[in-house]
């Protein structure tokens, strides 16, 4: 069976992560990334024996301090069936009226986006978990947020289960990325919108439009993970057994039992990761701390965490396989992604 030719857009926090994930996966060839800027990324990709690709007048700017690009942007489109889009918010609509457009027009190229765009990017916005099933009819597809990823992983798993009535939930916010050297934590805990609701609520209801949900946030000095306290009012009674049993049967949702493990903060889970030699100590589960789950009758609350630079890798690699038509889509694909990526084995 032929490989699903890929190439990415973008090769900064995401696009590595989505680029590296690509190029394990036994059924998909890392045609080529492309770049902007001639800078250190270029030498990673060029270590790892990716080929870089860049924008026409951009070429001097590589040549100038002698790195090689196998051509542009327009090259590596006319090599492969699918480009995953993770270039900086807004720009994945730039992208798609100069690139891709007129490709996807004439079934030439399907395309991915990430959650900085507006849903009208793209056919559907996408998680595995909620509506894997609409990728098969789609043509374009855009990854929502990290924050919303974790939400809807949680929902829609407790919706199947029980039913969900309402959902309100208050995102704390990393400040900026580790990297990000241009900004960063301020001494400050910070509005973010100073309203309610947050655009997170809305987000999420791109993928269930039907669900009751309102949202609030806030930005912390920190960069190592988004927290979200989470409350839900469910269509039947539950324990806090049935709950953990049900988010149990998911890969990429992780319950971690604070007082047992002594993990009781962000930085605790980070540490966890990089000890497990985790590449770039990726965590892309979502962790649900087992202590703060909490029921009363129908109402459910608790606490959990996103590491934002890394929970939307696999549902990125999904979504390609929604767009290549595979078979036995999507259990098949959530499987091998999880295994390759070996989602799951946090911790257990």
């Amino acid at each position: 069976m032929s490989k699903i030719r890929v190439g990415v857009n973008g090769y900064g926090t995401i696009g590595k992560r989505i680029a590296d994930a690509v190029a394990k996966m036994p059924d998909m060839e890392l045609v080529g990334i492309v770049k902007v800027t001639p800078d250190y990324g270029y030498l990673v990709a060029e270590q790892k024996g990716i080929p870089v690709y860049t924008i026409k007048d951009r070429i001097d700017k590589f040549k100038d301090k002698g790195f090689k690009v196998e051509g542009t942007i327009e090259d590596l489109l006319e090599q492969i069936e699918i480009i995953v889009d993770a270039t900086p918010g807004g720009y994945g609509f730039y992208y798609k009226e100069k690139y891709y457009e007129k490709l996807i027009n004439k079934g030439k190229l399907k395309a991915i986006y990430q959650g900085g765009e507006k849903s009208e990017v793209a056919d559907i916005s996408f998680n595995a978990y909620c509506n894997a099933e609409e990728a098969l009819k789609a043509n374009s597809i855009r990854i929502v947020s990290c924050n919303t990823t974790g939400l809807l992983r949680v929902i829609c798993v407790l919706n199947n289960a029980f039913g969900v009535e309402k959902v309100r939930a208050t995102i704390i916010r990393r400040a900026a990325d580790p990297k990000e050297d241009k900004r960063g934590p301020v001494n400050s805990v910070k509005l973010n919108p100073p309203k309610i609701p947050s655009h997170h609520a809305l987000d999420v209801k791109t993928v269930m439009p039907n669900i009751d949900i309102e949202t609030a946030a806030v930005i912390v000095p920190t960069t190592l993970m988004h927290v979200h306290s989470v409350y839900m009012v469910l269509k039947t009674k539950v324990r806090v057994d049935e709950i953990i049993d049900e988010l149990s049967n998911y890969n990429r949702i992780l319950v971690i039992d604070a007082e047992k493990t002594g993990i009781d903060s962000t930085a605790k889970i980070v540490e966890a990761a990089r000890d497990l030699l985790r590449s770039r100590y990726d965590i892309p589960e979502l962790i649900i701390w087992k202590d703060s789950i909490y029921t009363r009758e129908n109402e459910l609350w608790f606490l959990q965490a996103v590491h934002q630079e890394s929970i939307v890798v696999p549902e990125n690699i999904d979504a390609i396989r929604g767009l290549a038509r595979t078979d036995g889509y999507p259990d098949k694909s959530i499987k091998l992604t999880d295994s390759v990526l070996g989602i799951g084995k946090f911790l257990g």
